[in-house]
């Protein structure tokens, strides 16, 4: 088949780790990052299939570059992070793992976690990581991670030093075993201040999580939603798609989240990245693009969901992600935010915004519990469209996280999601989940306090 090089990068040979020349290349409708270690061979990773058009999708950022650099450039990107000099945005939000320890042990997992016990970071600790964090980024966005943030019985302490600290927005990424068992937990993390659950929900049977988590969660999971739902805890579903698992679940989780509109705010797809511990080294048979998923969604919702609705990013490198805004009427029927596209593109192409301000902004106020207004009988269509959008909206996004495979060091530099390392550096997320075939990693594991 013919081959188009659209643009020249760099990336990494997965087997060395060395920085190495590589290639967007377009086949057919297709495009894959082709890239040739000296030692190691050729690799070619399928990262985008076919329609919405690989080169048209996206629109100029402004690149403001980081708010504060902690690391000097000396061996270049990915080797420098920190964040250095060559990093294009400051962060937009920023993981702070409270805890490697975690009550499942999945077959697919980022962080790889519990397969080392380290001894959790202690309040002091992490009062003295947001400070610092504060001082380098200003007030991001917060989400406590781990491994599993609830084994740790001090949360609502940690939740709450947060916001003293001058965090506006607090959220937890959890597995939702123990929000889901325990009905009195999750109005204690409210109380603490908890703005959001980022709950790992990967479709509405067990057959799926068996697949992807090891075991029945199905019941818990339903559980969790709720018990956040009562506490007013906003509730975004994470959900990992993985080839041949979960798919084909992508409608019946549309229809879930609009099922428990306003209390679900958000519905965030990630295609499996090959970081952390997964089943075995990829072919591009198992890889799922973002097209894909935007088609799949359409198709799997009749329609409700439509292709059409669904932007790049302002913030982050246009083929790392897509969202759709929606406000959700009384049929279940769904309205774009944006309903000219064309219009959109040529404001932000005249005047491009630093999107990692736009992005926290967003998150904090769409992924937070709605505010509950009263629609008056006397309000026009219009404003009653707009009271509706502030309490009854979803968001339906995807996020496609990088491994070494497939690893574009361009894309890279524009990551503004950053993971507090444990001595007080911002490292985006994927070259800190970075792995290489045989599990040597560049930060994970490789940073002491």
């Amino acid at each position: 088949m013919p081959e188009t090089i659209l643009s020249s990068t760099q990336s990494l040979c997965p087997h060395c780790l060395a920085r190495i020349p590589a290639w967007n290349v377009q086949r057919g409708e297709d495009v894959y990052l082709v890239k040739e270690c000296p030692r190691h061979g050729r690799f070619a990773t399928v990262i985008w299939r076919g329609a919405p058009d690989y080169t048209t999708w996206g629109y100029p950022r402004k690149r403001p570059g980081a708010r504060v650099c902690t690391t000097a450039r000396k061996n270049g990107c990915p080797f420098d992070c920190g964040l250095c000099p060559e990093h294009h945005h400051q962060a937009c939000a920023v993981l702070v793992e409270v805890t490697q320890a975690c009550n499942l042990h999945c077959p697919v997992c980022f962080a790889n976690a519990g397969s080392a016990r380290i001894p959790d970071p202690d309040l002091a600790t992490i009062a003295s990581w947001y400070r610092s964090l504060m001082d380098q980024a200003g007030p991001v966005n917060i989400q406590l991670s781990g491994g599993e943030p609830t084994v740790r019985e001090d949360l609502p302490d940690i939740i709450a030093l947060g916001h003293r600290t001058g965090f506006p927005f607090v959220q937890i990424n959890t597995n939702g075993l123990r929000l889901g068992s325990e009905p009195s937990y999750a109005p204690l993390l409210k109380e603490a201040g908890l703005d959001c659950a980022f709950v790992q929900f990967d479709g509405l049977n067990d057959r799926i999580y068996r697949s992807i988590r090891g075991q029945d969660l199905l019941r818990v999971k339903l559980a969790c939603v709720e018990n956040c739902a009562r506490a007013g805890i906003g509730v975004v579903l994470a959900v990992t798609l993985v080839p041949r698992v979960n798919m084909d679940a992508l409608g019946d989780l549309v229809r879930f989240a609009l099922d428990h509109v306003p209390h679900v705010r958000g519905l965030h797809l990630q295609p499996i990245g090959y970081i952390g511990r997964y089943p075995a080294t990829p072919e591009n048979g198992d890889r799922i693009t973002l097209p894909e998923i935007m088609r799949a969604l359409e198709e799997q919702t009749g329609g409700l969901v439509r292709t059409s609705f669904f932007l790049p990013p302002a913030g982050e490198n246009a083929h790392c992600s897509f969202h759709a805004n929606l406000t959700v009427l009384e049929d279940k029927s769904l309205v774009p935010w944006v309903e000219d596209r064309e219009a959109l593109y040529k404001e932000r192409t005249e005047n491009p915004q630093e999107g990692s301000g736009h992005a926290r902004n967003f998150m904090a106020r769409q992924w937070s519990a709605a505010r509950q207004e009263k629609e008056g009988e006397d309000q026009d269509e219009l404003a009653r469209r707009l009271a509706r959008m502030q309490t009854h909206s979803l968001s339906i996004s995807a996020m496609a996280f990088q491994d070494v495979w497939n690893l574009d060091l361009e894309r890279l530099k524009d990551c503004h999601i950053g993971i507090f390392s444990p001595d007080a550096r911002i490292i985006p997320f994927c070259a800190y989940n970075l792995s290489s075939a045989s599990g040597q990693t560049l930060y994970r594991g490789a940073i002491k306090p």
